[in-house]
């Protein structure tokens, strides 16, 4: 699993075009796949499940989309910078910023690359086998 992150409007997806040509899903996780896929809008997923409990959300999602590493020959997955200590105000935002952090926990430990993108520039954060 190759992750991406980096901020709203950082270049995210213009890397990974240029990076692999794949089947793209938003704001879903497909049951089954087969190829290249690239998950974008994670966060998106999330804010269905924030009534629930944040763990076993994060769980949850973090196992589903090790399935479809599995499944697939290359994953990607976009995940936004939510944090940056800033809280946010709304008690709904902060519980999705919550969410998404366990998420990325999760999925970090599990991803064998990790690149952070700036503004349009790629700096990897892990490269090898996950941990």
């Amino acid at each position: 699993m190759h992750i991406i992150i980096g901020g709203a409007f950082n270049g995210k997806r213009a890397y990974v075009k240029q990076l692999i040509d794949a089947t793209w899903y938003e704001r879903e996780l497909p049951e089954k796949v087969a190829g290249n896929i690239v998950l974008a809008n994670i966060e998106g997923i999330l804010q269905a499940h924030l009534e629930e409990e944040e763990e076993q959300v994060a769980s949850d999602i973090a196992e589903k989309i090790r399935l479809l590493d599995a499944q697939s020959d290359e994953l990607v997955v976009i995940l936004t910078d939510m944090g940056r200590g800033v809280v946010p105000l709304e008690k709904e935002q902060r519980q999705l910023r919550d969410t998404c952090g366990r998420l990325y926990q999760l999925l970090f430990k599990e991803a064998t690359t990790i690149t952070r993108i700036w503004y349009g520039i790629p700096e990897i954060l892990k490269k090898g086998l996950a941990q």
